[in-house]
């Protein structure tokens, strides 16, 4: 067994461990596999291992790798890094589910692209939990407003939501943010019954997806647990 396949084996049982500590199954969660800055051989590795959900953050990127694996259609490519409007029409025909929406803009481009593309695309809202510099995402109070919008969109499916909480080195540290997300997910919920669709929380990395399945998660996001130190060049 190669070093992915046995990283994979290693963070799925972490991910049932975690589950089932809480009461849940492991199979409620969906394990992306964060393969930015990682070249094909890699994704290739964990595709062997039974990997088939996978995360870029860049359009751009994803243009140089999904393309080539157009003839495995068990794949899911999740765009999970920010979106400019201007990207909205490729990341539409590249990507099957998009992470990060955090505007009424954004939505409206990708719901022309979806439309002249004669498709529907999942999509999640990322929410700014931490109000960082360095991260993006709609803020709380924006979330209601940019979900009804949405709803008057055709070409999407509004799923759920997403965040990023700042990194801490202990990762229960970040658990407010995830019970955040999670509370405004219910209270949307509540408002506008079946708003967020399969009510998905996309929430935890490497470092803490632990703590984000313990509170609700039914997406993880893992890159270095899983293909190890990214190159910076």
């Amino acid at each position: 067994m190669g070093a992915i396949a046995e990283n994979i084996r290693l963070v799925r049982d972490r991910i049932a461990s975690a589950a089932l500590a809480c009461g849940r199954q492991p199979e409620e969660i969906t394990l992306v596999a964060v393969s930015k800055n990682f070249p094909k051989v890699c994704i290739h590795e964990a595709i062997a291992a039974g990997q088939f959900h996978f995360g870029e953050n860049r359009v751009q990127e994803a243009e140089s790798k999904i393309p080539g694996f157009r003839a495995m259609p068990d794949l899911h490519w999740h765009m999970i890094g920010h979106l400019q409007s201007n990207k909205a029409q490729r990341a539409t025909e590249l990507f099957d589910v998009i992470h990060s929406v955090d505007s009424v803009k954004l939505a409206r481009r990708l719901s022309q692209a979806a439309v002249s593309l004669g498709k529907i695309i999942p999509i999640l809202i990322q929410v700014d939990l931490g109000h960082e510099e360095t991260k993006f995402g709609a803020e709380r109070r924006e979330v209601a407003d940019i979900t009804n919008a949405i709803a008057n969109l055709q070409g999407l499916r509004l799923d759920g939501l997403m965040t990023i909480p700042p990194y801490f080195e202990e990762p229960d540290q970040a658990r407010p943010y995830f019970a955040a997300l999670r509370e405004l997910s219910h209270s949307l919920a509540a408002e506008m019954p079946g708003c967020l669709g399969q009510g998905h929380l996309s929430m935890g990395m490497s470092h803490d997806f632990e703590a984000a399945i313990q509170e609700g998660a039914t997406i993880v996001r893992i890159g270095t647990a899983i293909f190890g130190e990214r190159s910076r060049g």
